[in-house]
């Protein structure tokens, strides 16, 4: 049978957008399913702040009537201020083994996007960089933590047969912390710079209190929109998006692994970093009713790694070493909890200083996420 792709248009065709992945990767033990409120809740026009600045659609391919695959087009003001040139992302995609669907589906956005005068189509991105976004190209074999996606290895193979083309790798290290001494992994300069950092510059390093919530998103959102300004592909985040993502972190939000670096009450830094709760996700099967907050409450102990999602220090106070003393912090905290070891990123493969301090404190790239771009000329 021939495929069909047609937008999202009814709460049923939302439903089964959502809940394709469920399809597709049934067999794919790795796959950790998402909470199926939660992805209905970001997807929602009306509740997501990205569509305040943005505007997107939503396909879905059919064969005979049942769905093999999905596909999104986004057209994102800020990115234009920010990045310059008229690009268009894609993200969202899923999609069977299928050359045919997947076709159809790169071709429906590539077509919405040209109607809207862009010339290149980036991605994947669901939606900007401050989402989960890259396709999966090495790590396939382990298993994706907190807000990474997990994509089997013929999506490579789909989309570049369709001529897509890297524009930039984003990588994922790991690293060992638990109970390590000093010097056992983190190079010894590394220490030298967070005592300086507490010494010299008088910088302390604080957890963050989710009894000071509020206050505490807008100091991350403040180091975020500095510290991240000058990476490629970079959108600033509104206090609107930062406090709509909060409230899908909160229930995993462990004082313990977020930070805040601070000078005489200025913000200087901060690190989050997040338990993996994939680790209770993977018993959840997307729900949370009738028996996903038993698995989330009793599991939830299980927990022994963490994802640095995000660390980072405003430009005119990279000198003083509160990155090192962030890093340090972390093994420092490892050894209070059951957490061994971590993940850090994504980090782009272009961006030195951090992919060296990640060598300094002896991590290894274990998955590496890609992202393409196709011309969009007529």
């Amino acid at each position: 049978m021939p495929v069909a792709v047609r937008p999202v248009r009814k709460r049923r065709d939302l439903d089964r957008f959502v809940k394709l992945p469920f399809r597709v990767h049934r067999e794919h033990p790795l796959w950790v399913p998402p909470l199926i409120a939660e992805r209905r809740r970001f997807l929602d026009r009306s509740r997501n702040p990205f569509f305040e600045h943005a505007e997107a659609e939503y396909f879905i391919a059919e064969r005979d009537g049942e769905p093999v695959g999905r596909i999104t087009a986004q057209v994102d003001e800020h990115w234009d201020e920010h990045n310059g040139g008229r690009d268009g992302m894609f993200g969202f995609f899923e999609c069977e083994d299928d050359e045919e669907a997947a076709a159809a589906l790169v071709e429906a956005a590539a077509g919405w996007l040209r109607e809207r005068g862009r010339d290149r189509m980036l991605g994947p991105m669901d939606f900007t960089t401050n989402d989960e976004c890259g396709l999966l190209v090495e790590g396939f074999e382990l298993e994706p933590f907190v807000l990474q996606p997990w994509h089997p290895p013929y999506y490579q193979r789909l989309l570049e047969g369709l001529g897509m083309a890297k524009t930039m790798d984003l990588l994922m290290w790991r690293l060992a912390l638990g109970a390590l001494k000093r010097g056992d992994q983190f190079h010894e300069l590394i220490h030298r710079a967070a005592e300086a950092a507490r010494t010299e510059h008088e910088v302390v390093v604080r957890s963050m209190r989710k009894a000071d919530m509020e206050a505490e998103i807008g100091r991350f959102m403040e180091v975020y929109n500095a510290a991240w300004d000058r990476n490629w592909g970079f959108v600033p985040i509104t206090e609107r998006e930062v406090r709509f993502q909060a409230r899908n972190l909160k229930p995993i939000l462990d004082e313990d692994w977020a930070y805040i670096a601070e000078r005489d009450g200025e913000v200087l830094g901060a690190a989050l970093t997040l338990p993996d709760v994939n680790q209770v996700l993977t018993r959840m099967g997307g729900r949370i009713l009738p028996f996903g907050w038993w698995h989330f409450l009793n599991r939830k102990r299980i927990i022994d790694r963490v994802r640095v999602f995000a660390l980072g220090v405003k430009p005119q106070y990279q000198h003083l070493g509160v990155a090192a003393a962030l890093y340090v912090r972390h093994l420092e905290t490892a050894p209070r909890t059951r957490v061994s070891h971590g993940e850090m990123g994504w980090i782009l493969e272009v961006n030195e200083p951090m992919n060296r301090a990640m060598e300094g404190m002896g991590g290894t790239v274990v998955k590496r996420y890609r992202l393409y771009e196709l011309p969009l000329a007529t």
